[in-house]
């Protein structure tokens, strides 16, 4: 038995996000039946994290055990033989020790959530990124987006539904940037809570559009109720960047 560790790339338009759901496709499924028709044996795909549906990776770290006699770069070869065409990419395999965990033994993992600011439809962008009109003051976004930096109980910015044990979480990095029209809002830490980046990100577009200051954000964070939450950014602009191990 070989484990395998994968670095998958996929637009998450079409599926109910990563993990396996009864009612419709998910990025696991599609993965997991094309290990089945290359090996003939049933496995699972583990992954670095979960995302919803409509969220996207540059760079989602996975592993899957084989026990077929198989290179690492024809097993990658025929994955994205078979994924076809399905949105998804297998950009590396490679072969890993057995107690290497792609969940598990992660270490950190990072988010970028993309806004398009501007008034004009999107074309190219419908579905990959958050169309928000009004003229946004990313200094502020920026500024606001400190005081959730580090060790916090985000329980004002966690899904009602998150599985989470604790709603304890350090933040290591929440940047705001702009580039031309396109507004990025970059993350990192060591795990997140569910929903947690897309609730942080839309109450920073509040401070960014006026409707809250920093202050606001740094008050909200300290009721732990989601009901202080500004507003959940919709799936469309995440992606999942990467994982540190």
């Amino acid at each position: 038995m070989t484990r395998f560790a994968l670095v998958v790339e996929f637009d998450g338009r079409p599926f109910m996000g990563w993990q396996r759901q009864a009612h419709g496709p998910s990025v696991q499924q599609v993965l997991e039946e094309a290990v089945q028709a290359v090996t003939g044996e049933e496995t699972v795909v583990h992954a670095a994290g979960r995302t919803d549906a409509g969220v996207h990776a540059l760079a989602m770290h996975a592993h899957v055990d084989v026990a077929k006699d198989i290179a690492p770069f024809r097993l990658g070869e025929a994955l994205n033989a078979r994924c076809r065409p399905h949105p998804i990419a297998v950009l590396d395999c490679r072969a890993v020790a057995d107690d290497w965990h792609a969940r598990f033994s992660c270490l950190g993992r990072s988010y970028e959530y993309r806004i398009v600011n501007r008034r004009a439809p999107l074309t190219v962008d419908k579905g990959l990124a958050w169309q928000v009109a009004q003229p946004l003051d990313t200094d502020a976004m920026h500024r606001a987006a400190q005081h959730l930096v580090g060790r916090h109980d985000f329980t004002t910015f966690r899904s009602a539904h998150c599985q989470a044990a604790s709603p304890v979480k350090t933040l290591d990095r929440l940047d705001v940037g702009r580039e031309g029209d396109r507004v990025f809002v970059r993350a990192a830490g060591r795990s997140f809570l569910h929903h947690q980046v897309r609730s942080m990100v839309g109450s920073l577009a509040q401070v960014g559009l006026g409707r809250w200051t920093p202050d606001d954000l740094a008050d909200a964070l300290a009721a732990r109720d989601r009901q202080r939450l500004g507003l959940n950014a919709p799936p469309d602009g995440l992606f999942f960047v990467g994982a540190v191990y």
